[in-house]
């Protein structure tokens, strides 16, 4: 992989091969998908959008702002990362602070995902990013890292943790992956430094 370079209106370009942005592409398509499951039926922003379809139809919204529907964390270790407690040591206050901002968060994370989506060529090539764009791509670059170092149990002894695995195992290039994903991201932190 090529560096990230920075540009002179405060943005980034890289080069990425084609190999590299149909990896890119599908690890952000999977975080995409995981962030898009919506929790209608605890009143989350899902049940929101079919009310609106029908601006009369108010059970939607009454589902939403209903104080007797707590938000608990995601299950999934993954999404409980990627969307996490605002309070964690207490559960009341960490129920409303989600009702009121995950939908946000969530709308948020795919927006900077389909940003990255947007600017990066499916067969490769140069790209050339905006600051806010550049920006963005950190985000789902995070993302990303994040819901692979939950999934791998990444842990501060990530070299370690690589070293010790046989070199047959499958996790081995999921490390290798979880790795340039860091390299990707530091390169482009560094652009914008």
């Amino acid at each position: 992989m090529e560096v990230f370079r920075p540009t002179r209106d405060g943005g980034a370009s890289v080069r990425l091969n084609a190999g590299e942005a149909t990896l890119l592409r599908s690890l952000i398509t999977q975080v995409m998908d995981l962030i898009a499951d919506a929790r209608p039926e605890q009143g989350t922003s899902a049940g929101w959008r079919d009310a609106s379809e029908d601006p009369g139809d108010l059970a939607g919204l009454d589902a939403l702002l209903s104080e007797d529907q707590p938000l608990a964390a995601p299950q999934d270790p993954v999404l409980a990362r990627l969307l996490p407690d605002g309070y964690r040591d207490d559960p009341g206050a960490a129920s409303e602070f989600r009702r009121y901002t995950e939908s946000s968060l969530r709308e948020a994370k795919q927006a900077s995902a389909q940003t990255l989506l947007d600017t990066l060529p499916a067969a490769g090539g140069r790209i050339r990013l905006t600051g806010d764009q550049a920006r963005a791509w950190l985000r789902a670059l995070n993302d990303v890292r994040l819901a692979f170092g939950v999934r791998l149990e990444v842990t501060e002894d990530f070299e370690e943790q690589l070293a010790v695995l046989d070199p047959d195992d499958p996790k081995v290039a999921a490390f290798e992956v979880y790795g340039w994903l860091g390299a990707v991201q530091a390169s482009l932190v560094d652009a914008l430094a």
